[in-house]
């Protein structure tokens, strides 16, 4: 019997002693006891104002308003550049021929490989090196500042080189163009 006494206290002293480690670690788990400040690196939420503040801070002073305004102006931009960069791409996989005009002062700039037809207007030959442009329906090379007949077919084999229009007559150029092609 002295036996099942001891036994039965030990049992009583272990599991007291179970509760009371568990109540201690349940406490520091749960942070019971522990104040916290509001904000502070304990207790993280914050407000938006605080956000757009330290965001202004960061940004040069900038405020969330502006941050957003300058995000919208850049997707505009974008827009732009990605829409010009499209029709750029559809303009030189197809063979469609496009019509297009050239006022006085400008120049027609071919990319490599595009195709030209001065229907009306004098036009003379642009090139920013010695080689010329071919003009396929003579079978001879055009250089720079020389006349360029109308009802020809002008191959571009490299970009960078184009026609403009003469600049003794005051009426632009009307070119079919087959390619890609910039005008400047």
């Amino acid at each position: 019997m002295k036996q099942t006494g001891r036994k039965l206290i030990l049992a009583a002293v272990l599991l007291g002693g179970g509760a009371l480690i568990g109540a201690q670690f349940t406490d520091k788990a749960s942070g019971d006891g522990v104040t916290v400040t509001p904000g502070s690196i304990d207790d993280p939420v914050v407000t938006k104002s605080y956000v757009d503040q330290k965001l202004g801070s960061q940004s040069g002073g900038m405020t969330a308003d502006e941050v957003q305004q300058l995000l919208d102006q850049n997707k505009q931009e974008l827009t732009k550049q990605l829409t010009q960069q499209i029709t750029e791409q559809l303009s030189a996989n197809s063979n469609e021929v496009v019509v297009v005009s050239v006022p006085s002062g400008k120049t027609l700039i071919a990319k490599d490989g595009a195709e030209f037809v001065v229907r009306a207007g004098k036009a003379v030959a642009y090139s920013n090196d010695a080689n010329g442009i071919s003009d396929l329906t003579d079978g001879k090379d055009i250089t720079s500042g020389k006349s360029v007949p109308n009802n020809h077919l002008i191959l571009f084999p490299r970009g960078g080189r184009g026609v403009q229009p003469d600049p003794k007559q005051k009426n632009g150029l009307t070119v079919l163009v087959r390619g890609q092609y910039q005008l400047q």
